[in-house]
C-alpha cells in the first residue's frame, strides 16, 4: 500500500516537475522527487529482506541535495561554480 502511495506521488510530481508555473516549483518538484525515489527503494530493500540497497539510497540522497543546492544558486545568482579573477 506505501509503495502505491509513493508511486501516486511520484506521478503527481512528474506533473509538477513538467506543468510548474515557475522553476522554483520545478525544483521543489524534483527533490520531493528524489526523495520519493529514496522511499520507495527503501521500501523495496524491507519487502525482499535485503541490506543491498542501502548505498543506493545514499546516492539518491546525496545526488537530490547537491542537485537542489546547484539549482538553488543559479537561480540566486546565474552562475553554479564561481570564479575570482584577481587582475
Amino acid at each position: 500500500m506505501a509503495l502505491f502511495g509513493f508511486a501516486l506521488s511520484s506521478l503527481f510530481l512528474l506533473i509538477r516537475i513538467v506543468k510548474g508555473p515557475t522553476t522554483p516549483d520545478r525544483v521543489v518538484a524534483l527533490d520531493a522527487m528524489g526523495i520519493n525515489l529514496a522511499a520507495i527503494t527503501a521500501l523495496a530493500s524491507m519487502l525482499l529482506s535485503t541490506k543491498a540497497f542501502l548505498d543506493v539510497i545514499i546516492l539518491f540522497g546525496i545526488l537530490s541535495f547537491i542537485g537542489t543546492v546547484s539549482f538553488s544558486k543559479f537561480l540566486q545568482k546565474g552562475d553554479i561554480i564561481e570564479y575570482e579573477r584577481r587582475d
